[in-house]
């Protein structure tokens, strides 16, 4: 028996319309929906009954909704976490026979955009043509350049990147190649329109914010493929909302990163550190992290460090997990101040009791491939509008200010 059945917060057990949809739509809805990356829709009474048993042993062992961040540490705006009120609502409704209730106590139903998690998008591209995705092997890392056509500059609030064939595609960096710029494979120090990760969702900025693709900018779609058995064509996509406003928007958005290359994990270590450390080279305000490993990933944690040396942990993931990894954005922004040292430290589990590690037998760098590692901490930062990327890294001189 998984939890225990009682009554809900109107003295009645509880009901799917009434107690268990809106719970549903605003925590499982955004993957289990027709189109999205969950593979049962729970929109829908008839659809949900069947699987109210899992519902109740996945929820009861927190394994869903997917949220890793520990609550110890900071407040997110995309929390997916269950209140006990809601887990125990759940619990409840799927051991009491998981009832429909009254139908006309059901709310609104969420208006999703179709086949887009993105509200109303403004503009969709994708790749010119399909990729045929092996059924076997490594792929290297591909590469898709997609014009934007765009005859002035686009300050852009709001993306969604999207995979055609997403069992096939482990993740997805769009790049913005600016006009006259030739590179063929993104460098960092490109500016990043959007990601996609496993779980990912849409990536709306706060207001005020946006981010800035020039005229006559291309779009590069960097390509992890992960073959799984099956032949299959990708053909991917990403859509986005347009700054409305007057002018320019108050704040410019970049996605950073700070990685370590250097590493090397020994065969059968349980508990290996990595880390990474920089100063920020400007103010900015910090708006979410975005922690990457690979399959010996184990744990990962954001570390702001004050000027006296206290660490302040701004994210913690105690449980990381390669087949889910999330955005996790900040409630408020959080000022940093120009030379501010920030921390990533990764902790990997190469023994062989890990179960998803490719061969405990093999020490282990960077690379990749999912069966080398990654320590890459990506995060989102707004800043003056007028800077772009390369200004940015220009450290200003601000000794002579009051």
């Amino acid at each position: 028996m998984i939890g225990l059945v009682g009554l809900s917060c109107f003295g009645q057990p509880p009901t799917f319309y009434r107690d268990v949809l809106p719970i549903l739509q605003n925590h499982c809805q955004e993957c289990h929906r027709a189109g999205e990356m969950a593979p049962m829709s729970l929109a829908a009474y008839a659809e949900t009954r069947p699987w109210a048993r899992a519902i109740a042993e996945q929820v009861g062992a927190g394994k869903m909704p997917p949220w890793f961040a520990d609550p110890c540490c900071g407040k997110f705006a995309n929390d997916r976490s269950l209140s006990t009120a809601e887990r125990e609502t759940l619990l409840q409704w799927a051991n009491g026979g998981a009832p429909a209730g009254d139908s006309h106590d059901a709310p609104p139903p969420r208006e999703w955009t179709s086949g887009w998690n993105l509200p109303s998008p403004d503009l969709i591209l994708k790749m010119p043509k399909a990729y045929a995705v092996p059924a076997a092997g490594a792929v290297e890392y591909q590469y898709f350049a997609v014009p934007t056509n765009f005859t002035e500059d686009r300050w852009v609030t709001g993306v969604e990147v999207k995979p055609g064939y997403r069992k096939g595609v482990h993740h997805i960096v769009v790049y913005i190649r600016e006009p006259g710029q030739t590179w063929q494979q993104a460098p960092t120090t490109s500016d990043i329109l959007g990601l996609y990760t496993p779980g990912a969702s849409a990536d709306v900025l706060p207001p005020g914010m946006a981010r800035l693709v020039k005229a006559g900018s291309e779009l590069v779609f960097e390509i992890h493929y992960t073959p799984n058995g099956k032949r299959a064509l990708d053909q991917s996509q990403v859509a986005m909302t347009f700054y409305k406003g007057a002018g320019l928007p108050d704040k410019r958005v970049l996605t950073l990163e700070m990685d370590n290359v250097t590493f090397r994990i020994p065969p059968g270590d349980r508990d290996y550190s990595v880390s990474v450390w920089g100063t920020l080279p400007n103010d900015a305000l910090l708006l979410s992290m975005l922690p990457h490993m690979h399959l010996r990933g184990k744990s990962f944690e954001y570390d702001l460090i004050h000027a006296d040396g206290r660490p302040e942990v701004l994210l913690r993931v105690p449980k990381y997990d390669f087949y889910w990894q999330l955005s996790y954005k900040l409630a408020q922004p959080l000022p940093l101040k120009q030379g501010t040292r920030l921390d990533w430290i990764g902790h990997f589990d190469n023994s062989k009791r890990n179960p998803r590690n490719p061969d405990p037998t093999k020490e282990v760098g960077y690379g990749h491939q999912s069966w080398d590692e990654m320590l890459v901490g990506f995060f989102d930062v707004a800043v003056d509008p007028h800077l772009d990327k390369h200004a940015f890294f220009m450290r200003e001189e601000k000794s002579n200010r009051r």
